[in-house]
């Protein structure tokens, strides 16, 4: 008897917000299939608000409630079991975050959870890599965010070592990271990866979806270091609108996409890894994996307790 049964999750960054709708799939004897069914994305610009001013701005507050109340109702046509919103660094740093998560409630019914740069990392790696790490591999996770990016070190199958740092593209696009702040990321990746013989890296987050798919490579084949270079060196060669118009660039991509091909570039160039995997997951697919998780541990403690 196959069960058929959807979670939705709303991922609040700092360069855009989310919501994704997955269908899971239950057979008897068989690992359960997760399928992307819907993902929507709101290029609302909260890290700009907050990382310039501190707080997020009423009309970015007033898009944010749209984008809500247009989220509640796809999940209601979609008849999921349980969703989760959580938001991530823009939100976490900006002073008014906590107020503006208790109006967005009180308007619009969906509860935001802030978390911390350590619980995203920790969600994130909760995702369904299983296939890709599995075996006596050892990866470098590099999910970049507009606020943050989140590494995580995978190495024979098990996660062994996890950082948030306030490294992200907005800020970057911004000029509000510090030299430091480069130099930290360094030593932690080098500090971390150099007792193995290989290191292969895992990418995620939207703007290395987007360079993958531009490559035309095939599903599971990874992208090289040279490659990456390449690109680089391309998207520095074009101008904003170039990238828009030439690389058919959406506009709030053709702008984050280079400080984030410099971020994957140097965590592959510290981790001395030549190839980058991308799989395309996030937080929302690891905030989809812990609803079905929680749902199914609720369940055996209802059967146990009959």
């Amino acid at each position: 008897m196959l069960k058929i049964e959807k979670f939705a999750a709303i991922d609040i960054g700092s360069n855009a917000i989310r919501l994704l709708i997955a269908t899971v799939f239950e057979k008897e004897g068989r690992e359960p299939f997760f399928k992307k069914t819907s993902l929507v994305r709101v290029p609302i610009r909260l890290g700009a608000d907050v990382f310039l001013q501190d707080k997020i701005s009423e009309a970015n507050y007033h898009r944010m409630v749209d984008a809500m109340k247009a989220y509640k109702l796809l999940m209601n046509t979609h008849n999921i079991s349980a969703y989760r919103a959580c938001a991530t660094s823009a939100m976490r740093e900006a002073r008014n975050g906590a107020e503006m998560a208790r109006r967005i409630k009180k308007e619009t019914g969906v509860d935001i959870q802030i978390i911390d740069g350590n619980d995203e990392a920790a969600i994130i790696a909760s995702t369904d890599l299983h296939e890709l790490i599995a075996g006596d591999k050892v990866f470098l996770y590099v999910d970049v965010g507009g606020g943050s990016t989140e590494f995580s070190i995978f190495a024979f199958g098990k996660l062994v070592q996890s950082r948030s740092f306030q490294l992200g593209t907005v800020r970057i696009l911004n000029d509000m990271v510090r030299e430091s702040t480069w130099k930290e990321v360094k030593q932690w990746i080098t500090e971390h990866t150099k007792k193995y013989e290989k290191v292969e890296c895992i990418g995620s987050g939207g703007n290395i979806n987007s360079i993958y798919k531009a490559s035309g490579k095939k599903i599971g084949k990874p992208l090289s270091y040279f490659y990456l270079a390449n690109f680089y060196e391309k998207l520095k060669s074009f101008t904003y609108h170039e990238r828009i118009f030439e690389l058919q660039m959406n506009p709030d991509r053709a702008d984050v996409v280079v400080p984030a091909t410099r971020i994957y570039l140097s965590a592959m160039k510290w981790s001395k890894a030549k190839n980058m995997y991308v799989p395309k997951i996030g937080l929302a697919d690891g905030i989809v994996r812990s609803l079905y998780n929680e749902k199914k541990a609720k369940d055996m403690e209802i059967n146990l307790s009959e």
